[in-house]
C-alpha cells in the first residue's frame, strides 16, 4: 500500500491515517482499517464501475468511483467528523423544520467540501446559463 502513511493527528495523541492515493487498491486498504463494514459496498461498486468502464470503453466510471470513495475515506479518517456526519444525516430524516433542514444541509455540505479538498477532488461550480 504505497499511497498511505500514518501520522499523529494535530492536537491529539491518536494516530490518524493520512489520505490514501485515489486508487482502488489504496482506498480499499484504508477502508479495511477505517470502515470494514463498507467493504462489501466498495467491492460491489468497484465491480459495477469496472463493468461500465469496459462497456463504455471509458475511464470515467472508474474515476467517478475512485473520487466518491476517496471522499468517503477522507471523512472516515476523522472519527469525530464521521460520527457528526452520520448524526446529521439521521437528523435530516426526522426534522420537520425547514430552517433546521437547511442548517443540516449546510453543515453536511461543509463536511463534504473539506473532505473533497482532502481527497483532491475539485468541486465544479456551474455557471448560470444565458
Amino acid at each position: 500500500m504505497s499511497g498511505v502513511i500514518a501520522a499523529a493527528h494535530p492536537g491529539s495523541g491518536d494516530s490518524v491515517t493520512l489520505q490514501p492515493a485515489n486508487t482502488p487498491e489504496d482506498l480499499r486498504a484504508v477502508l479495511a482499517q477505517l470502515a470494514p463494514d463498507a467493504l462489501p459496498t466498495f467491492d460491489a461498486e468497484r465491480s459495477a464501475a469496472l463493468q461500465q468502464a469496459r462497456e463504455q470503453v471509458s475511464a470515467a466510471p472508474m474515476r467517478r468511483f475512485s473520487g466518491q470513495w476517496a471522499v468517503y475515506a477522507a471523512v472516515e479518517r476523522h472519527p469525530e467528523l464521521a460520527a457528526r456526519l452520520r448524526s446529521l444525516e439521521a437528523r435530516a430524516t426526522t426534522t420537520e423544520s425547514l430552517n433546521e433542514a437547511r442548517a443540516i444541509a449546510a453543515e453536511i455540505g461543509r463536511i463534504f467540501d473539506v473532505a473533497c479538498a482532502e481527497a483532491g477532488i475539485e468541486l465544479r461550480t456551474s455557471s448560470p446559463r444565458t
